[in-house]
């Protein structure tokens, strides 16, 4: 199996490492020359796995140091920091150009300069063909996922096809068009899924797969054919910032991509509502193998999320903190709005029979959770009626919001426990296609019953009764139940923040008052006062990331995107 112990093993090799003059500068090697390496099968195995092991880092729940992506939009306020970091940057929209985080650049080119050498060099590696052939399946994949991410963050960056770039040579620096990006990404998610087994198994689970490549492919269409990026171009001439038109046909698409990795049969949710309504949410998040995963970062014993974002009675407090407004965002269990006047929503009893899912995704006020002495006990946030913390874990002590993360944490699990989770961090899951395929078609072919039983799956497998969406939707209507849902079942996994920017919807979500929630306990009384926690404040020019001014500065043929 692949899994962490093996690759921080491979890691401690130190084969190769890229040179920080550029991101692409020629390799600096410890005692290891290329032809060391890669006339060594062993080694070459060793350099391949050392390319997975960035896989995650823009989903990472401390990518800035105090929080991750969760912590630079609508859904958690960034951990208080020493200094100012990117996700309190683009909270308060002061982000810019000579102080943003460099890691999407330098991360993801160092690794596509490594995926390069590796099949330049792969031919001549003492391995059979049929390994060398997945093995270089492999890196086209994840050469794809980096430029992926590459563009997510940039729109059109320079692509660099199979070349290896020294030190001493002119590096191209112009950057291609979107379109030429969306086209290259797919062109080689195409190739890899031709070659590639369509799940991993036994010693290879946990690397890419056929269907891993066509669940990516999957995604940057949708990312394609979504407002932003067709016929949104936030600089609407600029085919480096987006398409110059408005294809319709972009959204069948990105449909059909999503169908494929559905017609398979190869993946489905992990649902139990038989133990408790919606506990094959929590569960799955916790099972190392399971079906929902077609691309997760693989770990081996960790408490990584707990120590992010559990309470500091135990252990954790380096992460985000959920906003009011997130929590908000989560139905009643029936499957209305808490807007609706039928719903039954109840503000002096605001938890009671919500969508499972929040329980399983937020941590509140007596939330049970496990202490190091193995025993669950209940978390006090309250203050009492003087306006004193209950503990060290109150609200305005050790949450600004009244919230703790619970997505993903496993219930047996610590920070402050001495073993870890075998949890790993999901990239790509069902849900998510089944997501992605729903709204693609709803834009095209409108609320068709096909959307209806996708979006469906996903209320079934999270407990609401009844999970079905009232019949007659309009395109409108069911556009927003596809965002709603995605806003929920995918929160903290990395989507919310590039959502709300490919919707073109940033100017509304982004740029308001978040909240958190006082609970008051004053014996047998208890209220609950939603207070203002962080006003938010987004700019046109936050649609993309500014290209890291470092970069820039090398070369005038590296154009910034616009507004910056």
């Amino acid at each position: 199996m692949f899994a962490a112990p093996l690759c921080l093993c491979m890691g401690m090799v130190a084969l190769v490492s890229c040179g920080k003059k550029n991101f692409l500068d020629q390799t600096e090697t410890s005692n290891l020359d290329e032809r060391a390496v890669f006339t060594d099968s062993a080694r070459t195995v060793n350099f391949l796995t050392n390319i997975y092991l960035d896989i995650g880092f823009a989903e990472g729940a401390t990518r800035f140091g105090n929080g991750g992506l969760d912590a630079a939009c609508d859904e958690a306020e960034p951990q208080k920091s020493a200094s100012i970091t990117t996700s309190v940057q683009f909270a308060t929209g002061t982000v810019n150009p000579s102080i943003i985080s460099a890691d999407a650049w330098n991360i993801c080119y160092t690794n596509i300069r490594r995926v390069n050498q590796l099949l330049k060099h792969l031919p001549e590696a003492p391995i059979p063909s049929y390994i060398r052939n997945a093995m270089a399946a492999e890196a086209r994949f994840l050469r794809a996922w980096y430029y992926a991410s590459l563009l997510k963050h940039y729109g059109g960056i320079p692509l660099l096809g199979d070349s290896v770039f020294n030190v001493t040579d002119k590096i191209p620096a112009v950057r291609n068009t979107y379109k030429d990006c969306v086209d290259y990404i797919v062109s080689e998610c195409d190739a890899a899924a031709g070659a590639l087994p369509l799940e991993r198994i036994r010693e290879d689970y946990g690397r890419a797969s056929g269907g891993a490549a066509m669940a990516l492919k999957a995604r940057v269409l949708l990312y394609a054919a979504s407002p932003l990026f067709n016929g949104g171009n936030i600089d609407p001439q600029n085919p480096v910032t987006g398409y110059t038109d408005n294809v319709q046909e972009r959204w069948k698409l990105a449909a059909d991509a999503s169908a494929a990795v559905m017609s398979t049969g190869g993946y489905s949710l992990n649902e139990d509502n038989a133990t408790a309504p919606g506990y094959g949410f929590y569960k799955l998040f916790t099972l190392r193998v399971n079906p929902e995963y077609l691309l997760a970062k693989m770990q081996g014993g960790n408490r990584e999320l707990e120590t992010a974002w559990q309470p500091p009675s135990r252990g954790g407090g380096q992460g985000g903190f959920p906003y009011q407004d997130f929590v908000d965002a989560f139905s009643m269990a029936n499957g209305m709005p808490i807007t609706d006047p039928a719903s039954g929503y109840q503000p002096n009893d605001p938890y009671k029979d919500r969508d499972p899912r929040l329980a399983y995704s937020i941590i509140r006020d007596q939330t049970p959770l496990i202490q190091n002495n193995g025993l669950k006990e209940p978390v006090n946030i309250f203050l009492n009626a003087n306006g004193s913390g209950a503990s060290q874990d109150a609200v305005l002590a050790g949450t600004p919001t009244g919230y703790y993360t619970n997505k993903m944490l496993d219930e047996n699990i610590s920070a402050n426990f001495i073993h870890g989770s075998q949890r790993c961090f999901p990239l790509m899951r069902y849900a998510e296609v089944l997501l992605n395929f729903a709204e693609a078609t709803n834009e095209y072919d409108g609320p068709t019953q096909p959307v209806y039983d996708a979006v469906e799956l996903v209320r079934r497998r999270a407990g609401l009764s009844p999970y079905e969406l009232p019949d007659g939707l309009s395109r409108d209507q069911m556009r927003t139940a596809i965002q709603s849902e995605r806003r929920v079942e995918l929160a903290f996994e990395g989507h919310r923040f590039w959502d709300v920017r490919r919707w073109k919807i940033a100017e509304q979500t982004q740029n308001k008052t978040m909240n958190g929630m006082k609970v008051i306990r004053n014996g047998n009384s208890v209220t609950y006062t939603v207070f203002p926690v962080r006003k938010h404040n987004f700019r046109n020019a936050m649609y993309l990331w500014a290209i890291p001014q470092s970069e820039t500065a090398k070369s005038p043929e590296l154009k910034q995107n616009p507004l910056w």
